[in-house]
């Protein structure tokens, strides 16, 4: 599985929690008194309606269908009600991101860019919206370029998960050759969180290349602990095993690999060896 697969599995639905503040609308009446009687009655006043306030609800209104959607699993659905969502409002930045996110889910990576881009734009202190753009810049061979997203929605207010933007930071900024970078990173996450898989698997990667063999090991245990194993860290799991000499346990790192992760199951470019 490589690298830029792990860290979209890690935060790709981050920017899905979704929660939008509308206008709230009024109908108002008049009430006037019926001399006639000593009575009350209502007198409906004529109501004049924003267009852009109801391009807006609109908007909200489809951004909620798309959302559920997309949490359903229907990421056709979700794309054709963001879409939807969009031709009433453009500026929406909720409905940029799901449809960035529901094209990613379709396989649609490379049309979903400019999406996840444009909602990060609109809205630049929300922290899901940039680190979903980082994601796609460096699951698309920019990931340098990713760095400068993830740091922003790091610092992001209100953002609940800095943790997981460190994180992001540090496996990209390790894809892009940056290894002082990338463990600069990963301490962040795990300072924020202990047990981020992602930055765990990332400080493995990095001691394991630098021959720390013993310290890889640790880190990927770590890893395994905190929660379900992926292709990735169980082959590098084997390598690490195999450098220390424990060729027994390298095979039972390899025995689970390709029993969890059958080869026809697993991402082109991951193998055994």
């Amino acid at each position: 599985m490589p690298q830029h697969e792990s860290v979209k599995s890690a935060a790709l639905l981050v920017g899905a929690a979704i929660v939008l503040l509308l206008p709230a609308c009024s109908n108002s009446t008049a009430i006037r008194r019926d001399g006639s009687r000593g009575a009350y009655r209502q007198v409906a006043r004529e109501v004049q309606i924003d267009p852009a306030a109801k391009a807006r609800g609109t908007a909200y209104t489809m951004v909620q269908v798309s959302q559920m959607r997309l949490v359903s699993g229907d990421a056709a659905g979700a794309a054709s009600a963001a879409e939807s969502a969009l031709k009433a409002y453009p500026q929406s930045p909720e409905a940029h991101s799901l449809l960035g996110l529901s094209l990613d889910a379709l396989g649609r990576g490379k049309q979903s860019g400019p999406h996840h881009r444009r909602a990060a734009e609109l809205a630049p202190d929300r922290g899901a919206f940039l680190n979903n753009y980082g994601i796609w810049l460096c699951s698309n061979g920019q990931a340098s370029a990713s760095l400068d997203w993830f740091d922003r929605a790091a610092a992001a207010p209100g953002y609940d998960t800095p943790g997981a933007a460190h994180a992001n930071a540090a496996s990209c900024a390790r894809q892009s050759g940056d290894a002082a970078r990338a463990a600069v990173s990963a301490r962040r996450a795990l300072d924020i969180d202990r047990a981020n898989p992602v930055a765990l698997a990332t400080l493995a990667r990095l001691a394991f290349d630098a021959g720390r063999g013993l310290e890889a090991r640790a880190f990927v245990e770590r890893r395994l602990a905190a929660g379900p194993a992926d292709a990735d860290t169980l082959l590098l799991a084997s390598q690490i095993e195999k450098s220390l000499g424990d060729t027994a346990a390298a095979e039972r790192y390899v025995q689970r690999l390709r029993t969890e992760f059958p080869p026809n199951s697993r991402p082109t470019g991951t193998n055994d060896d």
